[in-house]
């Protein structure tokens, strides 16, 4: 076990101490010096293998870092070091925006637990291609996922066009695209979810991505990231939707509005999405419920509450082909990454997406 992972336990009681979005920027920020400095290959062990192919993409293992914790890219190169085998970075909307005021991040230790309404901050389109195509990782062939969102001053009937502005922006550097309509953090953006308004986005993501396409040669795999707080109709109508608009995948799920698993303690009653522990179950039918109304090859990401190897077991058993890591890693570091790698080579391998 590397020194790096023997040393987060002694390092987290410090960062615990500080407000949690601050302790967010110090890390990311401590992670990049020692990655500019050549320190952290040396501390953290090489990254984990178990090699599949997702969204036609071969990646070096099914353990991803999920959207929100690098929101502007800046910090790519630094994470890459913790052993995923793809990562994705964003929300980036068109404009910068400071998101909702301070503070906006609470931790629910007790429940292993966070809830957020940080609400898209970041610093716009134009920063953030910036910091993609100057990341190292990426011109090593690193896989990575862009993540899409809307302003929260675009109108809700106008949300299409933030949309399309940033798949064209992402386009030329994205390995993948996710189209973010689940954060619980820009208000009425969930609604994007119900079927007339969903029907409507797809499409025209469709027609914009065949554009796209022509345009630079290539088809870059679209993924919609959904939340927990679905039904199993509402699931079934979007299960229904992404393949009739040629929508590539799906990651399953985002911050749950619900405070089940965490009612009574500190701060649960605080606005926000909160992940962590309580999602898993959640997040786990919701998972199941997609598997069992798309084709058996239909890319499945599984995301919300892995705090152990073999949860991350489960949503690959429940149907998912790949997961990724957030609060996760912030409770447990980056020994979570090697844990979870080793239980899904433990269990069946997952289905093969090659869409």
């Amino acid at each position: 076990m590397s020194l790096a992972y023997r040393l987060y336990p002694l390092i987290r009681p410090v960062l615990f101490s500080m407000d949690p979005e601050r302790a967010h920027e110090r890390t990311l920020e401590g992670l990049n010096r020692l990655h500019q400095w050549g320190l952290l290959k040396k501390v953290l062990d090489a990254r984990p293998s178990a090699p599949l192919r997702l969204l036609g993409l071969s990646l070096p293992n099914p353990v991803g870092l999920a959207a929100g914790l690098d929101k502007n890219g800046a910090y790519i190169d630094a994470l890459s070091h913790m052993g995923f085998g793809f990562m994705e970075v964003g929300t980036v909307t068109p404009r910068a925006q400071p998101g909702n005021p301070k503070p906006r991040m609470f931790r629910l230790p007790q429940a292993n637990a966070l809830i957020n309404r940080l609400g898209f901050n970041n610093q716009g389109l134009d920063a953030f291609l910036s910091n993609v195509a100057n990341s190292e990782w990426k011109k090593q062939g690193g896989i990575l996922g862009l993540n899409i969102g809307k302003n929260a001053a675009t109108p809700i009937e106008q949300a299409a066009d933030d949309y399309l502005q940033g798949l064209a922006g992402v386009y030329s550097q994205a390995d993948y695209v996710t189209v973010n309509i689940s954060s619980p953090n820009t208000q009425n953006l969930r609604a994007l979810q119900q079927a007339d308004e969903l029907t409507g986005l797809l499409s025209a993501l469709r027609d914009k991505r065949k554009e796209l396409a022509d345009k630079h040669g290539r088809a870059v795999p679209v993924v919609v990231k959904i939340a927990p707080d679905l039904d199993a109709n509402q699931v079934a109508t979007i299960a229904a939707l992404l393949p009739q608009y040629e929508i590539d995948g799906v990651i399953a799920t985002n911050t749950t509005l619900s405070r089940k698993g965490v009612n009574g303690l500190p701060h649960a009653k605080e606005k926000g999405g909160l992940s962590g522990m309580p999602v898993h179950e959640a997040s786990l039918k919701v998972i199941q419920g997609l598997r069992r109304e798309l084709a058996a090859d239909f890319p499945i990401i599984g995301v919300g509450g892995i705090m152990e190897g073999a949860q991350a077991a489960e949503k690959v058993q429940a149907g998912a082909n790949a997961i990724q890591l957030y609060t996760g890693l912030i409770y447990r570091g980056p020994v979570l990454v090697d844990e979870c790698v080793k239980a899904i080579a433990q269990i069946s391998q997952p289905a093969s997406a090659t869409t």
